[in-house]
C-alpha cells in the first residue's frame, strides 16, 4: 500500500531574481512541509516546470500539462506532474543603466501588465500519470470555476486520503471532493512497464527501421537524445523505448525531459537517454557521439564515431517481418484484385502498442533462449549470488564473433537483469513463462504465418490484461473549466498549510486504522524458475564430438602410444595430432582424454612422455582464444597440476611449470571463471549429500540422485525451504557455504601461484600482459621506436614474487568480496599467500636446478647460406624459427601442400642481404630447405613482435623480429632461448646502421673501390659554426668575385636580411678546393627543393638576390665554355672540380646521345654550328650544361631548339623549378610533333616573387625591375614559338586523320560513335561542333567562326584547313593546377592543362598499404582485412591508371593530332619522368626492345636526374624521408602493356622483376646517386679492380678476392641475356606488333602485378641468378634422368623455372643436340631465332577481323579517355555538362560483332547472335549483365537540345549550326561551355578563417547546382565553388552590421547558409536583394 502522490508544490515566478538579471522560479509552497521518512523531498523542482527557463510574456496562454521524471540515489523513479498555467503581473519599467536622470525624469512611466507562468506538482513514486492529470486539472478547475469546495481539501485528500493497493490488487474507486469519480486499477506485475499507446506513436513517429536502430544503441550502452517542440512527445517517446528493454532495465542516466540550466549534463561521459526541446537542439551539434532523435521529423542521426551494432540478421529479418505483420496488415492484401471485404486493419492504439512490445519482447526471449543453463551458482545463503558464462553461452548457441550480443552480455543492464531474474525461486513474469515455451512456439511457427501473428496477438492480450486487469471498465466523472473560464486570468490563491497538514495526518491515521486495506494486500506468490527446453542449436553442439568419433580416433591412438611407451609409434602420428588441435572439438576430446588417464594413476611420466604430454598441452593452448571464455584452459588447469617427472630423488617437476607461459594465466576473468564453478560444485555437493541419505532409504541410488539435480535445483529446493528453517540452522548453512568460498580461494592461490611463478624465478614474467579481448595467438606486435622495445616497459622493475602476489591478492579481494567473505577469514587469506608464494619459490629453484642438468636437445645443424662474390657475413647463424606470416604459401591449409613454416634455422646478415635458411618443423617436410632473404638495402619496416608458444614446440620464445623488404618479402623470426635479449637488440641496431650507411661507399655497389685524393673532414670547421659566420665567409668570399670583374661598382644595393643555413654533409665527397667562384659557392648550397628532410635548401638562384646581381657577376655564371672574359684571383683557383674537366666528347658514348642522333634531335656535330639561325633540322644539342651549372639534375648535353641560345635557355631556367628547363626528348617520325619535359614552373609564392624581382638586360649591366615576370614570358614565348616553328603543325601522311581526335569530341557532345567500330558502313550524323570548336582549346584571340558541318558529320572540303586550324592547338603544356598558367603567343595556340597527379607522398601512402596487403603480417578472418579489400584500399590501381591515362592522352595528342607535348610536373624528376618514359615506350617500338629499353631507362631516368638515392633512402641522409615507388610504378605500368601486348616487347616479364628487385637492392651502381652530375662525380673519386668472375662456394670464397664482380645492371643482364633465353620473351613478333601501343586503363583491366605476390622458398628470389642456381643445386645429389619426374610445389619451388615452357626446351633441346654432333660452334639461342623470324618472313600473315576490331575499340577508349583529359583540365577540375549524366540504355539487337564497352567481350560472335543494351545519347555498348558496372557518366547527355526551327536565329558569337538529315535534330552549342546563370550580383562574404568581409561576385548557376564566386566581375577563374546539393539551410542571419569589421549595411540584409561541411555568412546592400537571393537559391535547390 502507498500514497498516490507524496508532495504537492506550488512553484511561481521569482520576481526577486528578475530585478537582478535572472529568471528563475521558486517554490511558494509545499505540502507536506516537513519531508516522508521513506520519501526525501527534491531539490530544484522549480527548473522542471519551465524546462526552458521562466519568462515573463507579454500574450497570456492556455494552461499546459507535462510529466517529469526524477531519479533518486538509490535509483528510485519519482514522476513529477506539472500543471502551468499564467498570472497576471503589473510591470514597472525599470530606468536602464545608460539613461541619464534628466532624460529619465521628463519621460512617462507607465505600468506595463505581463504574464508570468505558474505551476502546480504533484510528485509521486507511482506512474499513474493520467490520474495525476486528472488531480491537478480539478484543483485548478476549482480555483477558476470558483466552486464551493476549498482547495485545501483537495490537496490534502490527494497526500492523505487515497491509498493504492499494489500490483496485482483490486481496483480503487474514489473522490478528492470536486465533484469527480475516479478509479485506478493497479497492474497484475509491477515487473511489467505499463505503456498505454506510447510505444504505438512511437513507431508512428519514426517508423521501423529507426526504432529498431534505436533499440540496438540503447541495448548497447549509447547515448540518445530525443528533441521535440512537446515536453509530452519527450516523455512518451523516452518511456517508449525503455519499455522495449523489458525484461532487462536501464541502469544509466535517464532524464526525459532535460531543462535547459541543466544543459551541461549532456557532456556526461556515460550513457544517458535524455529528452530536449526543439529550441535547444542547436546543442546537438557540438556532441560527437550522441545520437540525435528528431521526433517531430522522424528521423534519427547516428553519429560517425558511434558504431550501430545489432543483433543477428536472421533475428532483425524476423523482427522487421513480424512488425511489418502487425503495423502494415493490409500490404499482403495490396496486390489482390478482389481483396476480401472483411479484411481487418490495423489495430486500436492501445492493443497495437502491446503487440509491438509482444513482438519485441519475442526478440528478448529469443536472445536470452536458455540462459538459465550458463549461470553459476556461487553462494544460495543468506541470498543467491549468480554469474553468468557468456563464452559458453555464445558458443553453445553459435554465436561467437557477434559484437552486439556480446555488448549485451557484458552491460550492466545485463548485470541487474542476471542478479534479480538469476535465483531459481521467485517470483515469475510473462518473460519467465515465454523463455520456458519458446521453443515449443517456435516449432509450430514454422512456415505459418497465422500462428505466428496468433502467438503474438496471445502475448499481447497478456500485456494488455497487466495493464487493465478489471473487465469492466469504471465510468469515471471529472469536471472540466469551461473555454470562457479560462480566460479570466486570476492570481492562485496561497493555501492554508494547517488546514492541509490537518487533512494529511488524518488521513493517514485512517488509513493506520482501517482493516479492510489491511486485508486487501496480497503477496505475490513464488515459484521454481522453468529452464525451458534446450535449443536445436544447442543439441548440435553437444552431439558434435559424438559424431566426430570416428575421426578422432588417430588421437586416442597416438595418446594412448605415449602412455603405453610406444614412443616411435607415437612420434610417427604426432604431426597430425598436432595440426588436428586446431579444432575445437579435438581440443575437447585431447583434454577428456588425458583427465581419463590421471584418474587411472598414470600421471607419473617417462622423460620423453613428459615432454610430449607436454607439448600436446601447450599446443592446445596456443589454440584457444578468450571467446571461448577459458572452457579449454580450466579443463588443462588440473592436468598441468598433475602431470609430472621425477628428475632425481625428491625433486619432481609438474607439468605447470613447462605450461605457464600462455596468456590465460594472467587473465583474472579466466581465474574467476575457473573460481566459480568450483564453488559450484562444492556447494552443490554440499546440499546434495544431505538429502542423499534421506532419499537413499527410499530405494534411490545415491549416484542417481548427484547426477539427476542440477546446481539450479539444488539452489531452487534450498531456497523454497529457507524461510521455514530456525536461525541456527541458517546460520550453520550460511557458515558451511563460506567455508567452501574459503577453501577454494585458497586451493586457487595455489594454482595461481604454480602458473604464474617462472619456473626461473631470476626472471621476470612473460605472461603478465592481460588478455581481456585480445587473442592468445602469436602475433602480437609492439612497434619498433627508438631501436628496441621492451615486453613489459622498462621503468618500475619489480621481481616475480611481489608481482604475484599482488595478483593473487586482487583476485581474492575480488571474489571474496562478490560472494560475501566476511572480514576475518579475508585478512587471513591476505597473511597467507606471501607464506605461499615464498614457499614455491623456494621448491622451483630446486626444479630449476636439476632441470639445467638434464641434456639438451639436440639442435639440428645450421645451414649456411651459398654467397655471392665480394658478399661478406656480418652475424652468423642467430638460431630461431621463421614463423608464418598472412600469406597462405607454405603453411598447408587451403592451398594444400605440407606445412613449411615455422621452419627451423638461423639468421644471417651479410653486408648485401638479410638471410634465413632452414627446415620445416613439420616431420613431413623437415627435410626441405626453406629460404628466405632480401637485400639489406631494400629493408622497409623493422620492429619488434612478441612471440609466446608456437604450434610445433614446446617452449616458449620471448623475442621476435619482424623485417619488411621493398622487394615484397617479410621474415618474421622469433629468436631462440640461447639467444639472448642483449644480441637481439645488438643486430637490431646493426641492421639500422647497415640499411642507412652514412655514405654511399659503404654500400654493397661499392665494396672494395677505393678513393683518390679525397678530402675526408666534411664537416665544417669551427670558423663556419655559426650560421651567422658562414654567412659573413660567403658574403666576403662573393664579394671578392664581384671586385675582380669591374672597376667601379655600377650603383650600391640595399643589403637584404637573408636565411642562411649550414650545409650537410653532402652526399658525394668532393676534393677540397680553393676556388670559388659565384656560381661555385651558390651550387655548393643550392639542392633539390624536395629533397634532403635534414636541411633547408634553396637553387642557385636564391642568393642572387643577396648582393651578387651585377652584370660581372651573371656574366661569369652563364658565360661559355670559350669565354675567358672573367679574371679570377690566382689565390682562389685551386684543383678543379670534377665537373670542370667535362667536355662534350667524354660524353659521345653515352647512350642518350646515341638515342637523339638516332631521333634525328641533333649530334655532337651541331655543337661546332652557328648557335644563331635555323639549323638543318631546327634542333642542336647544346653544352649550356655541361659542367652542370644551370640545372645540377640535367645532364651535360640536352636537345633544344636551333633558334635559342644558351643565354637564353639559362634566362629560360628561372622559369623553372631546379632550373629545369624545357627539354626535347623525342620527336615523331611521321607528325614529327615533339616531346618535352621540364620542371614545374615557379609558382607566385615567397620565392617566385623574390625570383621573378629583378631580371638582368642583355645589353648592359645595370639590373632593372622585372614587372609582373615580361621577361619570363617573353623567354617562354621564344622557345614555345622556336618548338612549334621546327616542326609541322599539318602532315598529310598521319596514318590516321588529324581530325579522328576531334570527331571523337564531336561525339562526345553530339551523338557518340558506338564504342566497338562496325564492320558495315553506316551511316553517322552529326548535329554540332566539337568541344575544340567551342573554344576550350581556343587562343586568346577573337571568337571562331561558325563553321558548317555536313550529314555525315564531316567538314566540307571549303572549311576544311579552316576547321582544322581552329580546332587544334599547335603546343599542349600538362602541368599542375596550381601552376595553371595562359601562354599568348602571337599566332600559336598553346594551352595549359592542368592535371590531377599523384603527389610522391600520396604514392609512399598507398605504397605502404599495397604492401599490408600482399605481403600481410598475420592471417585475418575480417572481411576488412581481405586481399581485394586491401588492395583496394590502398588505391595504387588508380594512380596506375592516372598515370596510364596521361601518358595515353600524350601519345594520341602526339601521334593522332600532331601537336607537340611538354610534361612539366613538380620538380621534373618524378611523375613527369613517370610520363614521358611510359609515353615513349608506347610510342616507339625501339623502347620495346632490350637495347631500346635500356637507353630509355638511360635517358630518362639516369640523365635527367631521378633521385634514385633520395628515393630509395640509401644513406642516413634520406633515412626520414620514406622510400617513394616512383620507378616501381613505372616498372608496373610497363608491366600491365606488356600483359596486353605480349607480342610487342623483345623482354618478358621477368626481366621487368629483375629491374624491381635490383632498383633497390644496391647491388649495382646503375640505380644509385641522384643525378649525372653526381655519378660523374663519383667516377673521377673512386679506384674501381673489379676482378673475373670466379667460382663461388658456401661461404663466398673466391679466388681472385671478394671485390664484386660486376657493377653495372646491364652488363649483368647482357651476360645473362646472351647465355639463355631468362629475359627473352618467346612470343615478341617484330612484324605483327603494332607501332604505337593504346592499352586499356580502367581499373577492371588492371591486374595485381605478380612480382608482389611471388614467394619461392625453395631457393630464395630468383633474381641473383648465381645464387638461385646455386642453391638450387645443394639438393641435386644426382642428376635427373629425362624420364624421370618431380613433384613442383607452388608454395615451394619456382614454377617457372623448374617447368620451362616449350619454347625455352626446344632451344636448349637445339643447342644440345649441336653439342652432341661436335659442331665447332654451336649456334646461340640468338642465332637460331633469328633464322626462324627469317624463314618466317616470307608467309603472309593473315590479320582477323576480331584483332581490327580489338584495335578500333582500344583507340576509341583512348580518344575518349584523351578528350575527358583535356576538358576536366579547361573545365577547372570538373567534366562539363555533357559528361555527368547517366546513360539512358535500350534493348538492341547487334547484327555484326561488337565488343561490350564494359567488359570487352564480343556482344555478337558468329554462332549466335546476341542482344544488348546501347545508349540512346552516348551509343555505350553493353550486355545486359554488364549495366551496373558500366561508368555512370554519360558523353551525350546534358547538352541543351532544340528541335529544329527554322526561326531560330544563328548569333555569330554563341552559335554554330550544323545542318543534318530530316530525321535528326538541330543542335546549338555556344563558343564557350555552355554557362547557366539565374542570378548574378555582388555580396559581401566573410571568410573561413580570418573572419574578414570581402565583396565578391557571385553567380548562380542551376545547371551545375553550385554558388560561384569571383573577385571581379569579369574575371573568368572563379575563386570558390559551393555546392548546392550539400546546402541544408539557407535563411536571415541574425548578425549585426554594429560589429567590428562588418560593412555598415542594413541588419536584415544578413544571409546564412548552412551546408554539410561548413557555415557561410553572406550581406547584401539591402533586404530586398537578400530576399530575393534566398528565393532563388531555394528554388535552385528545390528544382
Amino acid at each position: 500500500m502507498s500514497r498516490l502522490a507524496d508532495y504537492f508544490v506550488v512553484v511561481g515566478y521569482d520576481h526577486e531574481k528578475e530585478q537582478g538579471g535572472f529568471c528563475n522560479g521558486k517554490i511558494l509552497q509545499r505540502f507536506p512541509e516537513q519531508d516522508w521518512k521513506e520519501v526525501p523531498f527534491h531539490q530544484g523542482l522549480e527548473l522542471f516546470c519551465q524546462p526552458g527557463g521562466w519568462k515573463l510574456r507579454r500574450e497570456p496562454f492556455l494552461p499546459t500539462f507535462h510529466i517529469s521524471v526524477l531519479t533518486d540515489v538509490t535509483a528510485g523513479r519519482h514522476y513529477c506532474a506539472i500543471l502551468t498555467f499564467c498570472e497576471p503581473v503589473k510591470m514597472t519599467p525599470m530606468k536602464p543603466d545608460d539613461v541619464e536622470s534628466d532624460e529619465q525624469e521628463c519621460s512617462l512611466v507607465h505600468n506595463t501588465v505581463m504574464y508570468a507562468p505558474k505551476s502546480l506538482l504533484l510528485v509521486s513514486r507511482l506512474a499513474y500519470l493520467d490520474t495525476f492529470k486528472n488531480c491537478l486539472g480539478l484543483i485548478y478547475t476549482s480555483f477558476i470555476e470558483r466552486m464551493d469546495v476549498k482547495l485545501e481539501l483537495l490537496v490534502g485528500n490527494i497526500l492523505g486520503h487515497i491509498v493504492i493497493p499494489a500490483p496485482g490488487g483490486s481496483q480503487v474507486r474514489f473522490s478528492i471532493g470536486a465533484s469527480d469519480r475516479q478509479a485506478i486499477q493497479p497492474p497484475l506485475s509491477d515487473m511489467v512497464p505499463v505503456t498505454r499507446s506510447t510505444v504505438a506513436l512511437l513507431f508512428q513517429q519514426l517508423g521501423i527501421q529507426n526504432v529498431i536502430t534505436l533499440f540496438s544503441l540503447v541495448l548497447t550502452d549509447n547515448k540518445v537524445l530525443f528533441h521535440s517542440s512537446s515536453y509530452t512527445r519527450l516523455t512518451d517517446a523516452c518511456s517508449a523505448i525503455h519499455s522495449l528493454l523489458y525484461p532487462f532495465k536501464y541502469c544509466y542516466v535517464y532524464i526525459p525531459l532535460l531543462p535547459e540550466p541543466l544543459k551541461e549534463v549532456l557532456n556526461t561521459p556515460t550513457p544517458f537517454i535524455m529528452g530536449i526541446h526543439s529550441s535547444m537542439k542547436q546543442e546537438i551539434e557540438e556532441l560527437v557521439d550522441v545520437t540525435a532523435v528528431d521526433l517531430d521529423g522522424g528521423t534519427v542521426i547516428v553519429p560517425d564515431c558511434v558504431t550501430c551494432f545489432s543483433p543477428p540478421d536472421y533475428m532483425i529479418e524476423k523482427l522487421q517481418r513480424e512488425l511489418t505483420l502487425v503495423l502494415s496488415p493490409d500490404l499482403q492484401l495490396a496486390d489482390c484484385a478482389f481483396p476480401p471485404a472483411n479484411a481487418k486493419g490495423c489495430s486500436k492504439p492501445e492493443v497495437l502498442d502491446k503487440e509491438i512490445r509482444a513482438i519485441f519482447l519475442r526478440l528478448q526471449v529469443e536472445m536470452m533462449l536458455a540462459y538459465r543453463l550458463c549461470l553459476t551458482i556461487i553462494r544460495i545463503h543468506p541470498k543467491p549470488v549468480i554469474s553468468f558464462d557468456k563464452g559458453l553461452y555464445l558458443m553453445q548457441r553459435g554465436l561467437l564473433g557477434d559484437e552486439f550480443l556480446y555488448k549485451l552480455y557484458s552491460s550492466m543492464s545485463f548485470l541487474t537483469f542476471v542478479s534479480e531474474r538469476g535465483p531459481p525461486y521467485r517470483i515469475c513474469d510473462i518473460f519467465d513463462k515465454l523463455v520456458a515455451n519458446y521453443q515449443n512456439m517456435l516449432i509450430k511457427e514454422v512456415g505459418n504465418q497465422e500462428i505466428v501473428l496468433k502467438n503474438i496477438r496471445e502475448i499481447a492480450m497478456q500485456l494488455f490484461t497487466n495493464e487493465n486487469p478489471s473487465p469492466e471498465p469504471y465510468l469515471q466523472k471529472i469536471p472540466q473549466p469551461s473555454d470562457k473560464v479560462l480566460l479570466d486570468y486570476q492570481p492562485f490563491p496561497r493555501l492554508n498549510r494547517e488546514d492541509v497538514q490537518d487533512i494529511i495526518e488524518g488521513g493517514v491515521e485512517l488509513a493506520k486504522n482501517n482493516p479492510k486495506l489491511q486485508k486487501s494486500i496480497k503477496k505475490p506468490k513464488t515459484q521454481v524458475v522453468p529452464n525451458g527446453p534446450l535449443p536445436k542449436d544447442w543439441e548440435e553442439q553437444k552431439n558434435v564430438v559424438n559424431n566426430s568419433a570416428r575421426r578422432l580416433e588417430v588421437l586416442r591412438t597416438c595418446i594412448s602410444h605415449i602412455f603405453e611407451n610406444k614412443l616411435y609409434d607415437a612420434r610417427m602420428m604426432f604431426p597430425t595430432v598436432l595440426r588436428s588441435l586446431k579444432s575445437r572439438i579435438v581440443r575437447e576430446v585431447l583434454a577428456k582424454e588425458l583427465a581419463l588417464h590421471v584418474q587411472e594413476n598414470r600421471a607419473m611420466l617417462e622423460m620423453q612422455q613428459f615432454d610430449m604430454v607436454v607439448k600436446l598441452i601447450n599446443c592446445s593452448l596456443q589454440e584457444d582464444s578468450s571467446t571461448e571464455e577459458f572452457t579449454l584452459a580450466r579443463r588443462m588447469l588440473p592436468l598441468s597440476v598433475a602431470f609430472c617427472r621425477k628428475l632425481c630423488t625428491g625433486i619432481i617437476q609438474f607439468a605447470y611449470s613447462c605450461v605457464q607461459d600462455h596468456p590465460v594465466w594472467a587473465t583474472i576473468s579466466f581465474w574467476e571463471n575457473a573460481f566459480y564453478a568450483e564453488v559450484e560444485k562444492g556447494v552443490t555437493e554440499l546440499y546434495l549429500s544431505a538429502s542423499t541419505d534421506n532419499k537413499t532409504n527410499n530405494g534411490l541410488n545415491s549416484n542417481e540422485i548427484i547426477s539427476r539435480a542440477s546446481p539450479l535445483e539444488v539452489s531452487a529446493e534450498r531456497l523454497k525451504i529457507w524461510p521455514d528453517i530456525s536461525d541456527d540452522v541458517k546460520k550453520t548453512l550460511m557458515s558451511n557455504e563460506e567455508g567452501i568460498v574459503y577453501s577454494q580461494a585458497i586451493h586457487f592461490a595455489n594454482h595461481m601461484v604454480c602458473m604464474r611463478v617462472p619456473l626461473d624465478t631470476r626472471k621476470r614474467l612473460v605472461n603478465s600482459i592481460s588478455m581481456e579481448g585480445e587473442s592468445c595467438g602469436s602475433s602480437n606486435l609492439t612497434s619498433s621506436a627508438g631501436g628496441s622495445d621492451s615486453f613489459e616497459g622498462d621503468g618500475n622493475y619489480e621481481s616475480s614474487d611481489t608481482t604475484v602476489i599482488k595478483f593473487v591478492s586482487k583476485f581474492v579481494d575480488k571474489v571474496c568480496t562478490e560472494t560475501g567473505v566476511t572480514s576475518e577469514p579475508l585478512k587471513k587469506l591476505h597473511s597467507m599467500i606471501p607464506g605461499i608464494v615464498a614457499m614455491h619459490i623456494e621448491m622451483l629453484e630446486a626444479v630449476y636446478r636439476e632441470s639445467k642438468r638434464l641434456p639438451p636437445i639436440k639442435k639440428p645443424k645450421i645451414l649456411k647460406p651459398v654467397l655471392l662474390t665480394g658478399e661478406k657475413i656480418t652475424y652468423s647463424g642467430y638460431r630461431g624459427y621463421l614463423l608464418a606470416d598472412g600469406r597462405e604459401e607454405g603453411i598447408g591449409g587451403h592451398v594444400g601442400g605440407p606445412a613449411l613454416l615455422p621452419a627451423e634455422g638461423a639468421l644471417f646478415v651479410t653486408n648485401y642481404r638479410i638471410i634465413f635458411k632452414g627446415n620445416p618443423v613439420d616431420i613431413q617436410a623437415c627435410e626441405l630447405a626453406v629460404i628466405r632473404s632480401f637485400p639489406l638495402a631494400s629493408l622497409f619496416k623493422e620492429k619488434k613482435i612478441s612471440v609466446g608458444n608456437l604450434v610445433h614446440l614446446d617452449h616458449y620464445l620471448p623475442e621476435g623480429i619482424q623485417l619488411r623488404s621493398n622487394t615484397f618479402q617479410l621474415i618474421k623470426f622469433a629468436f631462440d632461448e640461447e639467444v639472448g635479449s642483449e644480441k637481439v637488440e645488438q643486430l637490431r641496431r646493426t641492421i639500422g646502421k647497415m640499411r642507412f650507411p652514412q655514405t654511399i661507399y659503404e654500400t654493397f655497389a661499392f665494396q672494395g673501390t677505393e678513393l683518390l685524393q679525397i678530402n675526408q673532414t666534411q664537416k665544417q670547421t669551427n670558423k663556419n659554426a655559426t650560421l651567422k659566420n658562414f654567412a659573413k665567409q660567403t658574403l666576403q668570399r662573393v664579394n671578392k668575385g664581384l671586385t675582380l670583374g669591374r672597376t667601379q661598382p655600377a650603383s650600391t644595393q640595399q643589403h637584404r636580411r637573408q636565411k642562411y643555413i649550414l650545409p650537410v654533409e653532402p652526399l658525394v665527397p668532393r676534393r677540397q678546393s680553393n676556388k670559388l667562384t659565384a656560381s661555385n659557392s651558390m651550387e655548393s648550397l643550392s639542392t633539390d627543393s624536395g629533397s634532403r628532410p635534414n636541411s633547408v635548401m634553396f637553387d642557385d638562384d636564391d642568393l642572387n638576390n643577396i648582393d651578387i646581381a651585377s652584370a660581372s657577376l651573371r656574366a661569369s655564371l652563364y658565360r661559355s665554355p670559350s669565354d675567358t672574359s672573367t679574371v679570377i684571383d690566382e689565390a682562389d683557383i685551386g684543383t678543379l672540380k670534377p665537373s670542370d674537366t667535362l667536355s662534350p666528347d667524354r660524353l659521345v658514348d653515352k647512350l642518350y646521345v646515341k638515342d637523339y642522333k638516332r631521333l634525328g634531335l641533333g649530334t655532337l656535330e651541331s655543337l661546332q654550328r652557328p648557335k644563331f639561325g635555323r639549323g638543318g633540322n631546327g634542333f642542336r644539342l647544346t653544352d649550356v650544361n655541361i659542367r652542370y651549372e644551370v640545372a645540377r639534375s640535367y645532364p651535360g648535353l640536352v636537345v633544344v631548339p636551333v633558334a635559342c641560345t644558351d643565354d637564353s635557355i639559362r634566362r629560360l631556367s628561372r622559369c623553372h623549378r631546379n632550373n629545369r628547363f624545357p627539354a626535347i626528348v623525342w620527336k615523331h617520325p611521321k607528325s614529327k610533333a615533339l616531346l618535352l619535359r621540364s620542371g614545374g614552373f615557379h609558382g607566385k609564392g615567397v620565392m617566385g616573387i623574390i625570383k621573378s624581382s629583378t631580371q638582368v638586360t642583355q645589353s648592359s649591366n645595370v639590373t632593372v625591375p622585372d614587372s609582373g615576370g615580361v621577361s619570363k614570358s617573353m623567354e617562354q614565348e621564344k622557345y614555345f614559338t622556336a618548338v612549334v616553328l621546327n616542326t609541322p603543325f599539318s602532315s598529310q601522311d598521319i596514318s590516321d586523320s588529324l581530325v579522328s581526335l576531334n570527331n571523337i569530341v564531336a561525339t562526345t557532345s553530339l551523338e557518340f560513335p558506338e564504342a566497338s567500330p562496325r564492320l558495315g558502313s553506316k551511316k553517322v550524323t552529326s548535329s554540332g561542333s566539337t568541344l575544340l570548336q567551342r573554344g576550350f582549346l581556343r587562343s586568346s584571340g577573337g571568337p571562331p567562326k561558325p563553321i558548317q558541318v555536313n550529314r555525315n558529320g564531316g567538314i566540307p572540303d571549303a572549311d576544311q584547313s579552316k576547321s582544322q586550324e581552329s580546332r587544334k592547338a599547335s603546343m599542349y603544356v600538362f602541368g599542375e593546377k596550381s601552376q595553371m598558367r595562359t601562354f599568348k603567343i602571337e599566332g600559336i595556340k598553346c594551352e595549359f592543362i592542368p592535371y590531377e597527379f599523384t603527389e610522391v607522398r600520396q604514392m609512399k601512402a598507398s605504397y605502404k598499404k599495397l604492401m599490408k596487403a600482399c605481403v600481410p603480417s598475420a592471417t585475418s578472418n575480417e572481411p576488412e582485412m581481405a586481399f581485394l579489400k586491401l588492395v583496394e584500399d590502398s588505391e595504387w590501381l588508380p594512380q596506375i591508371q592516372t598515370l596510364m591515362q596521361l601518358a595515353g592522352a600524350v601519345v594520341d595528342l602526339i601521334d593522332f593530332q600532331g601537336s607537340s607535348v611538354m610534361v612539366s610536373f613538380e620538380d621534373g624528376c618524378d611523375f613527369t619522368t613517370q610520363v614521358v618514359s611510359l609515353a615513349e615506350l608506347l610510342m616507339d617500338p625501339y623502347y620495346r626492345t632490350f637495347e631500346g629499353f635500356k637507353v630509355l631507362i638511360e635517358k630518362e631516368w639516369l640523365a635527367f636526374g631521378h633521385r634514385f638515392t633520395h628515393r630509395g633512402n640509401h644513406t642516413l641522409q634520406h633515412q626520414t624521408s620514406g622510400f617513394a615507388p616512383v620507378f616501381l610504378q613505372f616498372l608496373d605500368c610497363v608491366y600491365q602493356v606488356h600483359r596486353q601486348f605480349p607480342l610487342s616487347f623483345e623482354f618478358n616479364q621477368h626481366f621487368l622483376q629483375m629491374l624491381a628487385y635490383h632498383h633497390v637492392s644496391n647491388r649495382f651502381k646503375t640505380f644509385m646517386l641522384d643525378s649525372e652530375y653526381e655519378r660523374f662525380e663519383v667516377d673521377q673519386v673512386i679506384s674501381d679492380d673489379r676482378p673475373r668472375m670466379s667460382r663461388i662456394d658456401e661461404m663466398g670464397d673466391n679466388d681472385n678476392g671478394t671485390t664484386p664482380s660486376v657493377r653495372s645492371f646491364w652488363e649483368y643482364v647482357d651476360k645473362l641475356n646472351n647465355k639463355s633465353t631468362i629475359f627473352y620473351n618467346v612470343f615478341y613478333s617484330e612484324e605483327a606488333q603494332t607501332r604505337v601501343l593504346r592499352p586499356y586503363a580502367n581499373i577492371s583491366s588492371l591486374k595485381i602485378w605478380d612480382y608482389y605476390l611471388m614467394e619461392h622458398l625453395s631457393c630464395g628470389p630468383a633474381f641473383d641468378c648465381e645464387l638461385f642456381d646455386a642453391a638450387r643445386n645443394e639438393d641435386n645429389e644426382a642428376p635427373l634422368s629425362p624420364a624421370d619426374r618431380c613433384v613442383v610445389n607452388a608454395c615451394y619451388q619456382n614454377v617457372a623455372q623448374a617447368d620451362p615452357d616449350m619454347q625455352r626446351w626446344l632451344l636448349n633441346e637445339i643447342i644440345q643436340l649441336e653439342t652432341d654432333l661436335s659442331i665447332d660452334k654451336p649456334s646461340s639461342w640468338k642465332t637460331i631465332i633469328e633464322s626462324f623470324n627469317e624463314s618466317m618472313q616470307s608467309k603472309g600473315k593473315l590479320v582477323s577481323p576480331v584483332t581490327e576490331e580489338a584495335k578500333a575499340h582500344g583507340t576509341s577508349i583512348h580518344k575518349r579517355i584523351t578528350m575527358d583529359i583535356l576538358i576536366r583540365g579547361k573545365s577547372g577540375g570538373e567534366s562539363p555538362r555533357g559528361f555527368a549524366s547517366h546513360h539512358r540504355f535500350e534493348s538492341h539487337d547487334f547484327q555484326e560483332p561488337t565488343n561490350c564497352d564494359a567488359c570487352h567481350q564480343v556482344i555478337w560472335n558468329y554462332m549466335t547472335q546476341g542482344s544488348g543494351m546501347i545508349c540512346a545519347d552516348c551509343g555505350f555498348s553493353c550486355h545486359e549483365k554488364c549495366v551496373n558496372s558500366v561508368p555512370k557518366q554519360c558523353l551525350r547527355r546534358g547538352s541543351s537540345k532544340e528541335p529544329t526551327n527554322q526561326s531560330n536565329k544563328q548569333t555569330e558569337d554563341n552559335k554554330i549550326t550544323a545542318p543534318v538529315s530530316n530525321d535528326t535534330e538541330t543542335t546549338y552549342f555556344s563558343a564557350k561551355a555552355v554557362e547557366i546563370v539565374s542570378h548574378k550580383g555582388y555580396l559581401y562574404k566573410r571568410g573561413a578563417r580570418l573572419r574578414q568581409w570581402k565583396q565578391r561576385y557571385f553567380k548562380l548557376d542551376p545547371n551545375k547546382h553550385q554558388l560561384r564566386y569571383y573577385d571581379p566581375e569579369d574575371e573568368e577563374t572563379c575563386k570558390g565553388t559551393i555546392d548546392l546539393k550539400e546546402v541544408e539551410t539557407v535563411k536571415h542571419d541574425n548578425y549585426s552590421s554594429n560589429l567590428p569589421g562588418v560593412p555598415k549595411l542594413d541588419d536584415n540584409s544578413f544571409i546564412y547558409m548552412k551546408t554539410s561541411t561548413r557555415y557561410y555568412h553572406f550581406l547584401a546592400n539591402n533586404k530586398k536583394e537578400a530576399d530575393e537571393w534566398i528565393n532563388k537559391i531555394q528554388d535552385c535547390i528545390t528544382n
